[in-house]
């Protein structure tokens, strides 16, 4: 049962993001290049968002002593700096695809594409992740990893062994309803980034990067203070909010201007009155 349900979770954050979108290329008539972009365009944030935060912001975090074992200060900064670091990486690849790459990316099913596939390629890489992960689960069972690990690594991979099997098997889903919610995000972010070109307002750009950072940053503190039940629950929330967002973006539809009435055809004169030279010899007859 376990290992099903794990299983299941893998598959539907794989499955999920490429149904969304055989339906979006078919319900929006649009190509399957403007999704590959957007995954693209995911894949291309990660290059830099990952190194900066491995290389520049935890070591930035640990010489300030900035963590969860700071208080709730200490929380809330990391909570802040990992949701700028986030919403500057990937909202900053969104503008950079609109500005260079995708120029004739501007109405707003395609932004909704787009957003798609950059929320679909992370959920499928996910997916995969879950996978591999479940899988070096089942063959490590029952193993001794004293055998497999050097001595200073066994009792952390034990741990972390034991805590994956024991975890509730409803747990195991979880995966797939946060990938739900975050392609919805994903999806309104990238209508949000492209009100940059669109409306030629650059503030779109500062509102894209504070709302990513805003549900990066809640999901952090949430996980650490109400766990993951809840955590899950409030980002379903948030992507609801989203989904309200990118409909209020929604173009509204123009109205046909009606064509202007024909002119009224002139009468014609009763056929017993007279014409022509009967009218004018009419004037004799008494």
């Amino acid at each position: 049962m376990d290992i099903a349900v794990r299983g299941l979770n893998g598959l539907l954050m794989i499955a999920l993001p490429l149904a969304l979108g055989i339906f979006l290329v078919r319900r929006l008539h649009l190509p399957w290049a403007i999704f590959g972009a957007g995954g693209l365009t995911f894949v291309a944030s990660q290059v830099v968002h990952l190194p900066f935060n491995r290389w520049v912001l935890q070591p930035f975090l640990m010489r300030f002593g900035l963590g969860p074992e700071s208080g709730p200060a200490g929380l809330v900064a990391v909570a802040l700096l990992l949701g700028l670091s986030a919403g500057v990486c990937e909202e900053g690849a969104r503008y950079l695809a609109y500005r260079y790459g995708l120029r004739r990316v501007r109405e707003w099913s395609q932004g909704v594409l787009f957003g798609a596939g950059h929320g679909g390629v992370e959920a499928i890489l996910l997916g995969l992740l879950a996978l591999v992960g479940l899988m070096q689960a089942v063959a490590y069972r029952g193993v001794d990893l004293g055998t497999l690990l050097p001595p200073g690594q066994v009792a952390a991979a034990q741990a972390q062994l034991a805590a994956y099997w024991e975890s509730p098997w409803y747990y195991a889903l979880l995966g797939a309803l946060e990938r739900a919610s975050a392609l919805c995000v994903q999806i309104t972010l990238a209508v949000l980034v492209l009100q940059v070109f669109v409306r030629r307002q650059p503030g779109w750009m500062a509102i894209a990067i504070g709302w990513h950072a805003l549900i990066d940053g809640v999901a952090v503190v949430a996980a650490q203070v109400w766990g993951v039940l809840a955590t899950e629950g409030l980002i379903a929330i948030l992507a609801l909010v989203s989904l309200c967002m990118l409909y209020a973006l929604r173009p509204t539809p123009i109205a046909p201007v009606p064509a202007p009435a024909a002119a009224a055809p002139m009468p014609l004169p009763p056929a017993d009155l007279p014409h022509g030279d009967a009218l004018e010899s009419s004037r004799y007859v008494d």
